[in-house]
């Protein structure tokens, strides 16, 4: 099963970062760092499709069984890397696959708003965006060794464990459609 985490943080030393490379490490997914990759705005030219960094994420995507988003929320909203990255994807790369959802925030309250964003623009996709998603607030880190705390660490394994799940259910749901 190939899961792909797309880290939406332009940052690289956040927060995001720290739970995408943990998720990477701990669950053999793919890592596609926004803070390392270059991509221009995108503006609806055909031509930026043939760039090798589009194609190459494309790539990616499409031959994931999974995706995980996983944001910043800034605004109460995704952040704009990962946004642009989701304008460059469309329902070839995404349709029914199953997704999950992953907000870091600065803590109390915050991350709900990333998540719903996300969840609209997967919608938009045609995206399988699975119901359990999952807030990481600043307490939940291990700094010193680029990981997670035990607990957080317990939920973001519910999380994967969960989209496997949906990723397992729609291999079913393929093969019965293509028989």
């Amino acid at each position: 099963m190939k899961l792909v985490i797309l880290s939406g943080s332009p940052r690289k030393k956040g927060r995001t970062g720290i739970a995408s490379r943990y998720i990477a490490r701990e669950f053999g997914a793919e890592l596609i760092d926004l803070s390392e990759i270059v991509l221009p705005l995108y503006n609806g030219e055909a031509s930026q499709a043939e760039e090798k960094e589009v194609q190459r994420l494309k790539k990616s995507v499409q031959e994931a069984d999974g995706i995980i988003l996983a944001t910043p929320e800034y605004h109460s909203g995704m952040s704009g890397a990962l946004k642009n990255v989701l304008d460059f994807l469309s329902n070839e790369q995404f349709a029914h696959k199953p997704v999950a959802l992953l907000a870091v925030a600065g803590g109390g309250k915050g991350g709900i708003n990333a998540l719903n964003n996300m969840r609209i623009i997967g919608r938009g996709l045609y995206a399988n965006v699975i119901p359990k998603q999952l807030v990481l607030d600043p307490h939940c880190f291990d700094y010193d060794n680029d990981g997670l705390k035990n607990d957080p660490a317990i939920l973001v394994k519910a999380l994967v464990e969960e989209l496997q799940l949906y990723v397992k259910a729609y291999e079913v749901i393929k093969d019965s459609i293509a028989k």
